[in-house]
């Protein structure tokens, strides 16, 4: 494997536990962060506390503050900012980026008031710059695990191969499995949208309903997530794989899962508020939960989960009257779109 010089933005939990990844494949890395304090912690003490208590980090990980210095010849760079900040720090970096610089960027969620998907963003940001040379990183991977070197699989989705197999050669070793995948769009939605099924699970747990219901709430959420995926140009099989039904599973059932303990405590009865607020980290969820609202709106998607999920996020229903409206619905076939279109039949 050829030694790189790599680039990881920003420095949160999933960042900070890409960069170990990198630094594991003996590649040359930056971690860059906002933050004076947290850039001093990583390089004095190796450890980025505020997002991974736990961790020690590779000492060969260097973090800056200064967005030329983590850009300028980085021959890779690794996008983790948070989904509302992506075009931001997109535009950060366009100064100092290189042409030939392969971008992956391992972001699950869509800009909240253009509903884009984060390859969307990113080109727009950088028009010069090769679409097909962006990547998307996605699959079940908490970052707890993957800092303690678990065995951990994902997948690398690019529109072109050699682009998905330089991002795979980067990144994969022998408790980071990487596969590759041509369908972007797919990827990205399934990444998006799992969260918030995972916030529905959190809540089914928080409100004391048992396995049945969760069981039913992650099945049901994967057919959404696979009928809005496809409606938007993903591909059906790529949420039957590790962007759509892996990170699903893994989302849904871990302590790990921000989302699926924000919606715990909504189960338990707290308001989104204060959730948010003694979370301290971004929950992605909450914003996808708001724009797969509107994206089900207009590709006229029926997503009855995520609808029910909308109305306590943001309009004050109680989380077990929300439960009552999705048990009430009208009896239907469980296949829908199969059932419409003839394919499938009583003998």
């Amino acid at each position: 494997m050829a030694k790189t010089k790599a680039t990881v933005v920003v420095a949160g939990s999933w960042g900070t536990a890409l960069a170990t990844v990198l630094a594991a494949n003996h590649h040359e890395v930056t971690l860059w962060t906002r933050s004076d304090a947290q850039a001093e912690e990583i390089n004095r003490t190796h450890r980025n506390s505020r997002f991974l208590k736990e961790a020690v980090l590779p000492d060969t990980i260097k973090a800056t503050t200064s967005i030329e210095e983590a850009i300028i010849d980085s021959e890779a760079v690794i996008l983790v900012a948070p989904s509302h900040g992506m075009r931001e720090v997109v535009g950060k970096i366009r100064p100092f980026l290189r042409p030939q610089t392969l971008l992956v960027h391992a972001t699950k969620g869509f800009e909240t008031d253009s509903l884009k998907r984060m390859t969307t963003v990113i080109s727009e940001e950088l028009p010069d710059y090769d679409r097909e040379r962006i990547a998307v990183l996605s699959g079940p991977s908490h970052a707890e695990e993957v800092v303690q070197q678990s065995p951990t699989t994902v997948v690398v989705a690019a529109s072109r191969l050699e682009t998905a197999e330089e991002a795979q050669d980067l990144l994969n070793n022998t408790y980071f499995r990487v596969y590759t995948n041509p369908d972007v769009s797919g990827v990205e939605i399934g990444g998006a949208l799992k969260n918030i099924i995972a916030l529905g699970a959190g809540m089914s747990d928080g409100l004391g309903f048992g396995d049945n219901a969760k069981a039913a709430l992650m099945t049901r959420g994967l057919a959404e997530m696979a009928r809005l995926g496809t409606a938007m140009d993903g591909n059906p099989l790529t949420f039957a794989g590790l962007a759509g039904v892996g990170d699903l599973i893994v989302t849904c059932t871990s302590r790990h899962s921000r989302n699926w303990r924000a919606g715990h405590m909504l189960g338990q009865g707290a308001v989104l508020d204060e959730v948010l607020e003694s979370m301290g980290m971004v929950v992605e969820g909450v914003k996808t939960t708001k724009a797969a609202y509107a994206l089900a709106d207009r590709y006229k998607v029926e997503m009855p989960i995520t609808r029910a999920l909308y109305d306590v996020l943001f309009n004050g229903k109680k989380a077990k009257d929300a439960v009552g409206d999705l048990m009430g619905r009208v009896p239907t076939h469980e296949m829908e779109e199969i059932a419409q279109t003839g394919s499938l039949r009583w003998k």
